[in-house]
């Protein structure tokens, strides 16, 4: 069939561009071809087929004309892309990758572009590109930490269930305490934050000496009871529980999630606990902090408030 052009597919190129269009896995780029030259093969005129096919005139002239001028291998095929060739081979890649990741320089702890590249033979912008491309940051290291607790499993479920489905008449705290904060003040005042200009502090510090922050956050509320103290031993562990026991209604019971630390399971807070058993403590796997919801808060304390805090005395 043609067009006002003249402008016809054969029975077979038709047939073959149809099946094109119908396969899943087709390139949508190469679909775009197939319907412009389908279209095109019913009468449909350039303006029109752009319209409907979401795309511009001059695209649509293109692909008519090279298929009138090549036929349809000359449609399917990638045109000669501008520029210099690629030079980086397949295999040059799969070595860097692959020094990358398995191995490491003479007297050093990672590769940079810079020693890796005259290794490989290519220039460290080229080794950057590969990295970039690849994902691969050797100059950054993360940590991990596995828990050996025997009983991780029970102590994990244990934990977790307090928070998808606490017992009824009770309270959940999570609770810990965040030791050895300092009050650092500067030597001398910074400069203020400017337009292209980060805000400055002095690099020494004076310190206006250390605290511990006990904090026992309720899981259903977001509420936090909140005590500070010189320091972190059973006594003062002891003393705060004493603390949220008082400020939790008498008719419910408290269930609190700590970790391994030893003040928590000191003789006098298994003798305070006996005395009161509305309280109970549920630990958290060893090497298992994360586990615990109040360490989120710490984090938030530490990055919002400490870190860059300025704290005379």
């Amino acid at each position: 069939m043609a067009d006002e052009t003249g402008f016809h597919l054969t029975e077979s190129d038709r047939e073959q561009l149809e099946r094109l269009r119908r396969r899943p896995g087709t390139a949508r780029k190469l679909c775009l071809r197939a319907d412009i030259l389908l279209a095109a093969d019913v009468g449909m005129g350039v303006r029109q087929s752009a319209r409907e096919l979401k795309t511009t005139t001059p695209t649509v002239m293109l692909w008519k004309e090279r298929y009138a001028a090549g036929g349809l291998a000359a449609v399917l095929k990638e045109a000669p892309r501008p520029g210099r060739p690629r030079q980086v081979t397949a295999e040059k890649v799969a070595e860097v990758i692959e020094r990358t990741t398995r191995e490491k320089p003479a007297g050093a702890t990672h590769w940079s572009t810079r020693t890796l590249a005259p290794v490989v033979g290519l220039s460290h912008t080229q080794v950057h590109r590969i990295w970039r491309a690849h994902g691969l940051k050797p100059h950054r290291q993360d940590t991990f930490k596995v828990s050996t607790d025997p009983q991780f499993l029970a102590k994990l479920e244990d934990v977790v269930g307090l928070y998808l489905n606490p017992p009824e008449k009770a309270i959940v705290f999570s609770i810990d305490e965040k030791s050895q904060i300092q009050a650092l003040d500067r030597t001398q005042p910074g400069l203020p934050m400017k337009r292209g200009r980060a805000g400055t502090t002095t690099h020494d510090y004076k310190r206006n000496g250390t605290t511990t922050l006990f904090a026992a956050l309720n899981v259903a509320t977001g509420d936090v009871i909140s005590e500070c103290m010189p320091q972190h031993r059973h006594d003062e562990f002891l003393a705060f529980l004493k603390n949220v026991d008082r400020q939790t209604p008498a008719g419910l019971d408290i269930h609190a999630i700590v970790d391994n630390y030893a003040t928590h399971k000191h003789a006098h807070v298994q003798t305070w606990l006996a005395r009161h058993p509305r309280v109970h403590l549920h630990f958290t796997p060893t090497s298992a902090s994360w586990l615990n919801l109040v360490e989120r808060l710490f984090a938030e304390v530490t990055d919002k408030a400490i870190r860059r805090g300025v704290l005379p005395a």
